[in-house]
């Protein structure tokens, strides 16, 4: 082989190398560090819906007041830290990919609880989770209201509603 050749197999491996240590670093840095959740593309419209749009909560209710909870706080757990802000349609906490609000805790179902708007407030309800879910110091059976301030608590994660 000649030289040429054996000096860009060099230079390609070394940058081969170097694509794999920042690739290492970038996962150790998420995972330190955790997930932030913003809004997502396209969700920057105006909070309410057209009023023939049909609601995730399978309900003819409006979309929450402008002066109402606009975010989704999680105060303790592995995602400490993490924000989502809310919008007109429901948010799915739990462990599967498919969900909202992805838990990485061992003690969440797949999907485990909802948080839906109704009538201008937030409610909560568990999905049949095995562990439960804690609103305040009482297990959540049927959607109940989700008051600014007051923690829901799932396995090891604790979340609160904010303004």
């Amino acid at each position: 082989m000649s030289e040429l050749v054996l000096t860009v197999l060099r230079l390609s491996f070394l940058v081969l190398i170097w694509l794999l240590v920042l690739s290492c670093l970038r996962t150790l840095r998420s995972d330190i560090y955790g997930t932030r959740v913003g809004a997502r593309a396209g969700s920057r419209r105006r909070l309410g819906r057209p009023s023939d749009a049909p609601l995730d909560d399978g309900g003819t209710s409006p979309a929450p007041q402008r002066s109402g909870p606009v975010t989704l706080v999680v105060l303790a757990g592995p995602l400490a830290g993490t924000t989502l802000n809310l919008h007109s349609s429901a948010v799915l906490i739990g462990r599967a990919p498919s969900c909202t609000l992805v838990l990485d805790d061992d003690y969440a179902s797949g999907r485990h609880a909802r948080i839906f708007p109704h009538d201008g407030r937030w409610f909560v309800e568990d999905l049949g989770s095995t562990n439960g879910s804690w609103l305040g110091d009482h297990r959540v059976g049927e959607p109940e209201p989700m008051d600014p301030g007051l923690q829901l608590k799932i396995g090891q994660t604790v979340i609160e509603l904010r303004k």
